[in-house]
């Protein structure tokens, strides 16, 4: 699900550059899994000082304790419309996985038609963040998805709400006792939390281009794109986005050189600041990866912006304080593109049939 709103932009979306360097959001092993050859260039070299590639699967991801019963049952919650007080809304709805895990608009639309106050971020490698939403103010994926469930705005379905709601559709206690083995009651709002983020921590793109160049193949890049890469790290794109999401991993103000036009930083939105109450943090977001950039438009928390190249020159002016030419705009462009990795296939589920007592919509 999405906080009406997570996405990013060529160098940045939030924050590039001129930011310093920020944690590293995970680490993950060679794409495909293949063993990494030798570096057989300087930049690849640099590249791999900076980025890491995705692991192949989920299943090598560091420390997931997902199960395959949490997995299966997270994927039926998250495409369930019924986890929205209007039964039209799901976490799918503001995180298409056919849409790059996104949803195509500036912002997306929440209960009874209300408009959410961000884009809507990507959820794909989300996994990967150190933090969830803009404004980091989910430190994980559990704790992420149960947000916009509960937000008025967004799905409106009362967390006290949402287990009654589950219980009266008869397919998943069973399921949900299957998932949560040894729980007296385990039909409740923190397991489909737990559920959602366990389905999510198997949305990871590996085997982009660039995986394939950090795992050692130096034709995986065209010579543009390599051209794009040492721009990205020559200009100072990198000291934002880098480490296994290429961004993700740190906050940073959006303006860092020159504050952006008010159609891209409105005034009235503060950031990271209405959650630490730290003036400093003032206009601060946290990075947004750049993984599948190139699917991903609109760009910024606004969604403001529709057009790489445009984003990626905006994001030049304002976090790095140059105007880059054309030239260098476009071989960014080509290197940003080598970010799209296969993308997640997952099969639709067919979701058990409401009960007498399951709730009727809210319209």
């Amino acid at each position: 699900m999405r906080k009406l709103g997570l996405v990013s932009v060529a160098m940045a979306a939030i924050a590039l550059a001129s930011c310093g360097k920020g944690s590293e959001p995970g680490s993950g092993a060679g794409a495909s899994g293949a063993a990494v050859a030798p570096a057989s260039e300087d930049l690849m070299k640099t590249a791999r000082e900076q980025f890491k590639a995705i692991p192949a699967s989920y299943r090598d991801e560091p420390g997931n304790p997902a199960t395959e019963a949490q997995i299966d049952l997270g994927n039926m919650l998250y495409h369930d419309p019924r986890l929205s007080g209007s039964h039209a809304l799901a976490c799918a709805s503001c995180h298409n996985i056919g849409l790059g895990g996104g949803d195509d608009a500036s912002t997306s639309i929440g209960h009874k038609w209300q408009q959410g106050g961000r884009n809507a971020p990507t959820v794909l490698n989300a996994v990967f963040n150190t933090a969830q939403f803009w404004d980091g103010r989910a430190r994980d994926l559990t704790e992420q998805a149960g947000g916009p469930i509960a937000n008025p705005i967004e799905m409106a379905s009362l967390p006290e709400h949402v287990p009654q709601q589950l219980k009266s559709i008869p397919g998943y206690p069973p399921l949900f006792a299957k998932a949560f083995p040894g729980e007296r009651d385990p039909v409740s709002f923190a397991n489909a939390q737990k559920a959602i983020a366990a389905f999510e921590t198997t949305l990871i793109t590996p085997n982009s281009p660039f995986d394939k160049y950090l795992s050692g193949d130096a034709g995986a890049l065209s010579a543009e794109q390599k051209d794009g890469l040492r721009l990205f790290i020559d200009k100072g794109c990198a000291a934002c986005h880098n480490g296994i999401n290429v961004g993700g991993g740190m906050y940073a103000k959006f303006g860092v050189a020159a504050a952006p036009a008010s159609k891209f930083r409105p005034a009235g939105d503060k950031g990271r600041e209405g959650v630490t109450h730290d003036v400093s943090d003032e206009y601060s977001f946290k990075v947004p990866t750049l993984r599948n950039i190139a699917l991903t438009a609109p760009y910024f928390h606004t969604g403001s912006v529709w057009d790489l190249k445009e984003a990626v020159r905006v994001m030049g002016s304002a976090q790095l304080g140059q105007k880059l030419s054309d030239a260098d705009v476009d071989k960014i462009a080509a290197f940003l593109g080598a970010l799209t990795g296969e993308q997640p296939k997952v099969l639709v589920p067919i979701l058990p049939p409401s009960g007498p007592d399951t709730s009727r919509p809210e319209r």
